[in-house]
């Protein structure tokens, strides 16, 4: 028999880092209203409604996602964390929502208009654009053309002909005409904008109209006059129709990108227009709908000629309108998958195998300014530094060589982190003679993604960390850290500098770092954190720690040394009981006086663990394999449940194990060092960079990677890149096509593909495949666009966000690396 769910104890405070939502609802009304709103959740997420509103609950109190999903299983029936993220989201949205349902109500109420009906129809509304069109006629503007003719006495007008069209417009006009109505023609054209005006307020008319565009009415791009020459890198995109509804998330940002630097003009029509007589026989289903709606038709009657007139007038309003409100949630489904894709390759990044407490050797290449050398121990902390000059112009080779292998001999290096930048290629070959140079050293060399290093360089943090340090040599540090561990150095950058991302610059910047930011918390969490070994960023991104806390923490654990308990976080300043609820469990700490303090088991249950491991009859760790003969339902009560239970059985197994894959690496092959040395049928070793919607990008050692189709992927129908490979992932790849004019390669992962399944599979759109161009404004500067180059799992190549191609810049730092990289 299953147990109820333990609801868990509401604390009285919220966390000092995460202040209680403004959302939260009191009384019987908003009690209800929150019954609704969680209701539809549930639904939407295929729950139950009380594991939603237990999570709701939860959240209102201060609790934090990952603390959620580790430690009220019971209270929420198992919703894992990316259920309560896409529960957090909409609760967001509904919870407007309810806030604007409010506002119209109590505005058309004071208008002393609003009706039972009314009520009923702002109450059902289950979207904002419902909710805005019901609210339409009501809404306080400017003086309209039909608010003008209202005023000078022509609705009568207005409603006689639209009630018998029997009348002559030119005779009942004559009526109306006064002083503020010199003649007829005035009078008709204020009923007829009375008339337009009405059925543009038609919430229903609106809704059904709206949907039909959607799905039926298409968009259509075509170049500017003049803009053809400037504007080749949207040549896709000069004559282009395309259905709304089923339009690809990066193609609606690459129109509206286009359109936005003056390329491209865009029209949203009821059929393609190209094609004239589709286009007219379109507009009039639509136009007969308005003419439903007003209860309009043509029988020779009088007036009826003129009422079509206003028929098709008032469609243009409409369809202007719709346009607009369709172009909003055209770019609201791209950027919400544009989010997603984003969030999806970065929690790969952050969660690539660490090379883990090895002494690493950093190299950021680099020609005229030579290679920035750094040495970091297992810790990471610098030991030493250098820069050397093997390659032109100095051409200091032999030099650089025995530099190198004196800091490796000296400092008992094993592993050498290259950095993918200009000069990437050829520092690679420097390590491949060192390590020859050193024989059974054990070295290892890799290429991993500089993304961001130059931003984190001449950070605050970075000027925290290495204080005294050149910022030119801080960058081959960090480099040397992503390859010990990718997660605790990458979350001191910018997430949309790590260059995973797809059309990151084009979105809204709230909505995609609150999706960022709760990738890189749940990222952090499901790792955990060494708190005595943790940098200030890296505490931050722990739940319920936050930018003050963390600070606190470091100040504290540098004035009294290491924490010996977690219990000792509760003497940090500021860090109270429901802080220390929330990041406990994800911060440990090792070799101190509590076992269980280098667990993920929270302190709230050591008593439970202690007693597990006694009726075990062992300790904690590998040794304990006895606690496989337990039966975790006997220690079920009425404040724990089965689901905890088995979390903490299965930490003591395997204690504050890394949820992270075996650290692994790719081998290029020798002698394929540019895309002229790529030939169909080649099965190479390659890196995951990017993953998109329509395919990924693998590295192959070439300084520029290669499309896998999603076609290309699985022998079997796959509706998501993701569900076939991660960013970071190491890959066999068998080469298809490689064009060096057009810098494109074509692969597939399916080995028993040959070169003819190029040209006979199914076919990649043309802008999938173009040549890829750093984004403007990608945060990295010079660095961020050079070419592709990565051999580390989980580190993917700078600038891989791929996409139709966009206008470079015409000079600087940037415009010099893409020349470089023949994308300019």
């Amino acid at each position: 028999m299953s147990l109820p769910p333990v609801q868990p104890k509401k604390p009285a405070t919220p966390t000092p880092s995460r202040p209680e939502r403004s959302g939260r609802r009191s009384g019987t009304a908003a009690d209800r209203t929150t019954d609704r709103v969680c209701a539809q959740i549930a639904a939407e997420l295929r729950v139950a409604p009380w594991q939603v509103r237990a999570a709701v609950d939860l959240l209102d109190s201060g609790a934090t996602v990952p603390f959620v999903a580790r430690y009220r299983k019971e209270a929420t029936g198992s919703l894992d964390d990316a259920q309560l993220r896409e529960l957090d989201e909409r609760l967001r949205y509904l919870r407007e929502l309810e806030d604007r349902r409010q506002s119209v109500r109590e505005a058309i109420d004071s208008q002393g208009k609003l009706t039972p009906e009314l009520r009923a129809a702002i109450d059902a509304a289950d979207t904002k654009s419902r909710l805005e069109d019901i609210y339409l006629p009501y809404k306080t503007k400017r003086r309209t053309k039909a608010q003008i003719a209202r005023e000078a006495g022509l609705e009568p007008l207005a409603a006689a002909l639209l009630a018998n069209p029997m009348l002559s417009p030119e005779r009942a006009a004559a009526d109306f005409v006064n002083d503020a109505v010199p003649d007829p023609g005035e009078a008709l054209a204020g009923a007829r904008a009375i008339l337009i005006e009405r059925a543009g307020q038609d919430a229903d008319l609106l809704t059904d109209q709206r949907e039909r565009l959607w799905k039926q009415g298409r968009m259509r791009s075509q170049v500017k006059k003049g803009k053809e020459a400037q504007g080749q890198k949207f040549a896709d995109y000069f004559a282009f129709t395309g259905s709304p509804s089923g339009m690809p998330s990066h193609r609606v940002l690459a129109l509206f990108r286009g359109e936005k630097e003056g390329i491209l003009e865009l029209e949203l029509a009821e059929a393609d227009p190209a094609d004239t007589a589709a286009l007219a026989a379109a507009r009039q289903k639509y136009e007969r709908a308005v003419a439903a709606h007003l209860g309009v038709s043509d029988r020779g009657r009088p007036a009826d000629a003129w009422l079509q007139q206003t028929v098709q007038l008032a469609w243009r309003r409409i369809l202007a309108k719709l346009s607009a409100d369709l172009r909003v949630r055209l770019f609201a489904a791209a950027e919400t998958e544009a989010v997603r894709v984003f969030a999806a390759n970065l929690r790969d990044v952050l969660l690539a195998a660490p090379a883990g407490n090895r002494a690493t050797l950093g190299l950021d290449p680099g020609l005229r300014t030579g290679v920035k050398v750094a040495v970091v121990d297992g810790t990471g902390q610098p030991v030493a530094t250098d820069t050397i000059y093997p390659h032109a112009p100095a051409r200091k080779w032999d030099e650089a060589l025995s530099r190198l292998a004196g800091l490796v001999k000296k400092h008992g290096v094993e592993l050498i982190a290259i950095g993918n930048g200009t000069a990437s290629r050829e520092t690679d070959k420097l390590a491949t003679e060192l390590i020859r140079l050193l024989p059974g050293s054990g070295l290892q060399k890799l290429v991993v993604s500089e993304a961001g290093a130059s931003v984190y360089s001449a950070s605050a943090l970075a000027s925290a960390e290495l204080p005294g340090m050149d910022v030119s040599l801080r960058g081959a540090v960090s480099i040397a850290r992503r390859l010990q561990d990718p997660l605790a150095e990458l979350v001191k950058i910018d997430p949309k500098s790590i260059g995973v991302g797809q059309y990151q610059h084009d979105v809204s910047a709230a909505k995609l770092e609150r999706s960022l930011d709760a990738v890189i918390e749940d990222c952090v969490t499901a790792v955990g954190v060494d708190v005595n070994t943790a940098s200030p960023a890296l505490l931050t991104r722990v739940a319920g720690v936050g930018p003050l806390l963390s600070e606190n923490i470091v100040a504290y654990r540098n004035e009294n040394g290491p924490f010996a308990r977690r219990a000792d976080l509760k003497k940090v300043p500021r860090l109270g009981a429901k802080a220390f609820e929330q990041c406990a469990g994800f911060l440990r700490v090792t070799a101190g006086t509590e076992p269980l303090d280098a667990s993920s088991v929270h302190p709230e249950s050591y008593r439970l663990a202690r007693r597990i491991l006694a009726a075990a009859g062992t300790t904690m760790g590998p040794a304990g394999a006895s606690l496989e003969n337990l039966t975790p339902s006997a220690f079920v009560d009425e404040t724990v449940g089965l689901p905890t239970i088995l979390d903490i059985v299965a930490e003591l197994r395997k204690p504050g194990r890394d949820p992270r894959p075996e650290f692994r690496t790719a081998t290029f092959s020798d002698g394929v060092e540019t895309i002229s040395d790529l030939r169909p049928g080649m099965v190479l070793d390659g890196v995951v960079t990017n993953v998109a919607a329509f395919g990924a990008f693998v590295d192959v050692g070439v300084h520029q990677d290669g499309l896998v189709h999603i076609s290309a992927m699985s022998s079997t129908f796959i509706s998501d890149p993701h569900d076939v490979v991660k960013s970071g992932q190491v890959v066999k790849v068998k080469v298809l096509e490689a064009d060096p004019e057009r810098k494109r390669i074509s692969l597939t992962l399916r080995l028993d593909d040959d070169a003819a399944a190029a040209t006979r599979g199914p076919k990649a759109p043309r802008e999938h495949v173009m040549k890829t161009r750093a984004e403007p404004g990608a945060g990295d500067g010079g660095k961020g666009s050079s070419p592709q180059r990565t051999g580390k799992a989980g580190a993917p190549a700078r600038g891989s966000n791929r996409r139709p191609a966009v206008p470079a810049p015409a000079q600087g730092p940037m415009a010099d690396a893409l020349r470089r990289a023949g994308l300019a």
